[in-house]
């Protein structure tokens, strides 16, 4: 094998230019195209591929060396940059080739288990076995690269905005903050855990009490929760807090660094202030908290129109409380035929509906099942007010707002990719003053929304005690393209009203105590006005690069049961190890 003696790289392989400059290059073998007395090896690195061209000229030593050359070898090459004869301009040195004067084979490579190509069909459980194959594709490097940018652009901009960087701790006390932790066992404290944080929220908050005044981080969280395209059990959040700072403040610092990234980036301008919807006013036209506001198809409340119609359907449901509401998508009479709306049927019911109904107009006269019990030209009323026309379809769920809304919102999100109607941009919405608490029928219990450190609204605060479905939260959300980026708030200072508020959640003196003392206890020490959010840096990355999936953006991604194929992580560990934890494993029972 060879060594790198006497060779420096002078250029990476996408960079190559200069005709007649003498250049060297280092990277893996692409392909290699033996003609008999000509040899061309693409040679491939981060940057690009660049060709390496031998032919009668070249000495034979070298080119008997290229002929022994397979894919994904590693070399070095030195030679001189000349003009190509057969240009490719679907490459950026497309024009130049290198006719080579020196070679090395610094590694030998056998035949990878599939082609490293972009354009790949090879099944993900394989690419992501031999991940490290994977990663030498360019498509991967270029979201990884995307990634590194995306944290850059955000340091960059937070320090020159003021925020100090502080790492807060990985092994944590175990707090509760919607998910699982992962437990991390204590060698040295016999039968106790540490926990991997879910979040750096407290510690953030402490570090405002501090008197840091403005704290930003590339935090490393995690979950302990099912996994899907979006999430991951371990992700990065660019996680921030400031001091003397309400609502309007952190929006306007948040939206300087979105106009920022887009531009830096992707060379798009994002136009700001960004739009904001209320929780109440997003729930009702789009039936989510977090809308792709890409397309329209709004949900339209029938209700009034409905209500002394003679369809029990959608009379108790309005009996009961709760609404009939519908969404009109327009020009699908063609593709949402009886058979589709009869599986549209099926889904809305694994989502929680009793049902769907519909009027489908494909003929000159719409066809409405439940015509017949309409009377009054309530038809035509329903048909105005969804602003349905020849060719549309309307459909209705009838239920309690926390089932039509949402169902209608998921019904939305489908039919739109069903009718290929969302178009490409970046969509960004604030979501503001979130409800701070909801009602668990499970467990009959008022439950926060966020976590319990969110400042309610000032006027909200005298409905605590007698009213909790009345108090509004100074919490927001960051929203893009359907996609939840962000989720922020304005935290409680003042001491009292935070033991007010863990009483309204049902907690005893015992339990605040044990959960949250250290941080009750700080707060008697003077705490300044703060709030924060936290920005998931995967997601962001995953929108940025035109990916579905967190695996498409992350070096060593988990699969959905939450292992990592390439290592075997997670594995079992030796029993000295776990005698050293005083931990025994208990066979678990199906």
């Amino acid at each position: 094998m060879d060594t790198m003696s006497g060779l420096k790289r002078t250029h990476y392989c996408g960079d190559v230019e200069g005709i007649g400059s003498e250049v060297v290059v280092g990277g893996y073998v692409q392909k290699v195209r033996d003609l008999g007395n000509l040899i061309f090896i693409d040679l491939r690195d981060r940057t690009g591929i660049v060709q390496l061209a031998f032919d009668d000229a070249t000495d034979r030593d070298v080119f008997k060396k290229a002929s022994s050359c397979h894919s994904e070898y590693v070399l070095m090459a030195k030679g001189v940059v000349r003009e190509r004869e057969s240009k490719n301009p679907a490459i950026k040195t497309g024009n130049i080739e290198i006719d080579v004067k020196d070679l090395r084979v610094l590694a030998k490579a056998q035949t990878p288990p599939f082609e490293i190509v972009d354009d790949t069909n090879v099944n993900e459980e394989l690419r992501l076995k031999y991940r490290y194959l994977d990663l030498r594709r360019k498509v991967l490097q270029d979201n990884l690269i995307m990634r590194s940018k995306i944290a850059k652009v955000a340091r960059d901009y937070y320090y020159e905005n003021g925020f100090i960087e502080i790492e807060t701790p990985m092994m944590i006390k175990s707090t509760p903050e919607g998910a699982r932790d992962y437990l991390v066992p204590s060698r040295v404290h016999h039968g106790k855990f540490y926990a991997l944080p879910q979040s750096p929220q407290m510690y953030k908050q402490l570090l405002m009490i501090s008197g840091f005044d403005r704290y930003i981080q590339l935090a490393r969280c995690f979950r302990d929760e099912d996994l899907r395209a979006d999430r991951q059990p371990e992700f990065t959040q660019i996680d921030l807090e400031m001091s003397f700072v309400d609502v309007e403040d952190i929006l306007e610092m948040n939206e300087g660094f979105i106009k920022r990234l887009f531009k830096e980036v992707l060379d798009v301008d994002i136009p700001l202030p960004l739009p904001r919807l209320t929780y109440k006013e997003a729930m009702e036209r789009y039936g989510s908290d977090k809308p792709d506001t890409r397309f329209d198809m709004e949900i339209v409340d029938l209700s009034d129109i409905v209500k002394d119609c003679g369809f029990g359907v959608f009379t108790s449901a309005i009996e009961n409380g709760g609404s009939v509401r519908a969404i009109c998508a327009k020009d699908a009479a063609k593709t949402l035929t009886r058979k589709e709306i009869d599986k549209l049927t099926e889904y809305v019911k694994g989502i929680g509906a009793k049902g769907l109904a519909f009027i489908r107009w494909v003929d000159e006269e719409p066809s409405c099942g439940f015509a017949k019990f309409l009377e009054n030209g309530e038809l035509s009323q329903i048909l105005e007010k969804t602003g349905a026309e020849k060719g549309d379809v309307v459909l209705i769920v009838a239920d309690k707002n926390k089932v039509t809304l949402p169902v209608l919102g998921s019904l939305r999100l489908k039919v739109a990719k069903q009718l290929d109607i969302i178009p490409e941009g970046y969509n960004f919405l604030w979501i503001t003053e979130f409800p701070f608490f909801e009602y668990d029928e499970d467990s009959n219990t008022w439950i926060a929304m966020h976590h319990p450190f969110t400042m309610p609204m000032d006027e909200c605060i005298q409905y605590l005690d007698t009213d909790p479905g009345k108090v509004i939260a100074k919490a927001y959300d960051l929203v893009l393209n359907g996609t939840e980026l962000s989720s922020g708030s304005i935290r409680i200072t003042n001491s009292e009203l935070q033991e007010k508020m863990f009483k309204a959640l049902g907690l005893s003196d015992e339990e605040i105590e044990a959960k949250f003392g250290f941080l009750v206890e700080a707060y008697k020490y003077g705490a300044a006005p703060h709030g924060g959010m936290g920005i998931g840096l995967d997601r962001l990355a995953m929108i940025m690069t035109g990916n579905d999936s967190l695996r498409d953006v992350t070096a060593f991604p988990k699969v959905q049961n939450a292992s990592e194929l390439m290592s075997g992580a997670p594995n079992v560990v030796d029993s000295e190890q776990l005698e050293e934890l005083a931990i025994s494993i208990v066979k678990k029972e199906n």
